[in-house]
């Protein structure tokens, strides 16, 4: 288990690694994308909810998700909104506490609320923001999307695998509920998209014949794993994040594209959470490698590792509790309420070392999102305090509207029933 292991991981200098790297070799079999074609995804006869199990009226809560939904996307531009027209049929989502940055994972996350909410000209202004803007066109990245990444080295330019996974997921949800145009990829044309940067992250070495530019697949080929950044230093420290792993959504893609690799990811993702999750608190690092050892700097509990919790949750509602996790997802959430819980319901904090130990100890709603939907498939007797929590919390503004608002506003959909498999 993470936080028991000795020793940490020894960080090179990412320049010399990269000029390491000069695999030519390609993956055995490997034909580009011409043959895939998506299949419809299976829906689910029902989803959980906890709003109406604690007496909210259906009502109520749809005009609680469309005030979020409004000052979010069309609120006052200072304080309120997080996504920006740019120029003509785009948008982007701006994280504003750190200089408005434009992430993939926001643009990703933005897209799966829209196309949840059935509101296609908001998606597809941010797709076709992140085709004309953050996608590479030529080099070793081509296909792969700019983001920006607080990495094991530093805050820098990356190719972000948990936004890039969003955008898949909300592209193969899009083309089922709205069909795709024909011909070449634009934004209407969801099923290219989504296949062409599966393609990407499954396959940039092949595309490369081999590591080009220090450039590697997202997806380690061996243990199944998606890479904390597609780049070869990484690859070598096999280094991970937990909150980028998404069994429920790797199911979703070998449905649809018949790939047996995604299955395969489904199962080391769960097994990589059994790894990461300290054994007494249920709290998950920012990283750690694909063996759950420590990397240094990351063996807290932070913001980033919020996103886990939510994985989590998908993948016991989505892939119909996994008998390979054996009810682990839900032992998880206990775990992690019952933590919060004795650092008081109303007063816990930001941040904590990964056996309990406050670091910041100031309230942050995107943690208070993130529990009320691990409070889903948790059986806690507190649990719906949780869920109240999430009801009761006002829509983000501000400075810091970002991280909380979105995860606030996918908080709303999940624990209403509304975040389906499309």
């Amino acid at each position: 288990m993470l936080g028991s292991r000795p020793g940490t991981v020894a960080l090179m200098a990412a320049s010399l690694a990269l000029a390491s790297c000069t695999s030519t070799v390609d993956s055995v079999g490997y034909n580009g994308i011409g043959g895939i074609h998506l299949q419809p995804l299976k829906r689910l006869p029902s989803y959980p909810n906890p709003f109406k199990d604690l007496g909210k009226a259906d009502t109520d809560v749809a005009t609680k998700i469309d005030a979020a939904f409004t000052q979010l996307f069309h609120g006052d531009a200072g304080t309120q909104a997080i996504y920006f027209p740019v120029g003509t049929g785009q948008a982007n989502i701006q994280d504003i506490y750190h200089n408005s940055e434009v992430r993939t994972e926001g643009i990703g996350l933005a897209m799966m609320i829209c196309v949840e909410l059935n509101k296609r000209m908001e998606f597809d202004a941010l797709w076709s923001y992140a085709l004309n803007v953050l996608q590479y066109k030529d080099g070793p990245r081509q296909g792969y999307f700019q983001s920006t990444c607080d990495t094991v080295m530093s805050s820098q330019i990356c190719d972000d695998p948990y936004g890039e996974a969003q955008m898949v997921m909300a592209l193969i949800f899009a083309n089922d509920q709205w069909g795709s145009t024909t011909g070449t990829v634009d934004n209407a044309n969801y099923a290219a998209g989504a296949v062409a940067l599966l393609d990407v992250m499954r396959h940039k070495q092949d595309q490369n014949h081999g590591i080009l530019g220090g450039v590697t697949n997202t997806f380690d080929t061996t243990s199944g794993l998606p890479f904390d950044v597609p780049v070869a230093w990484v690859a070598d420290a096999q280094i991970g994040r937990p909150s980028i792993v998404m069994p429920a959504y790797y199911d979703l893609w070998a449905q649809a594209t018949g790939d047996s690799f995604w299955k395969r990811a489904a199962a080391a993702g769960r097994d990589y959470w059994k790894k990461t999750a300290y054994p007494t608190t249920g709290l998950m690092p920012v990283r750690a490698t694909f063996d759950g050892g420590m990397v240094t700097d990351w063996n807290t509990f932070a913001p980033e590792s919020y996103r886990a919790q939510v994985n989590m949750a998908l993948d016991e509602v989505w892939s119909g509790a996994n008998p390979q996790n054996a009810d682990w997802n839900v032992q998880e959430a206990i775990k992690l309420l019952k933590f919060f819980t004795s650092q008081n319901i109303a007063l816990y904090g930001t941040s904590y070392t990964l056996d309990g130990t406050p670091i910041n100890s100031m309230r942050e709603n995107a943690l208070v999102a993130a529990n009320g939907i691990s409070a889903m498939i948790a059986t806690n007797i507190d649990r719906a305090d949780y869920v109240e929590a999430v009801y009761d919390m006002a829509i983000p503004t501000g400075v810091p509207r970002y991280y909380a608002g979105i995860l606030y506003l996918t908080a709303l959909l999940i624990l209403s029933g509304q975040y389906q498999v499309l």
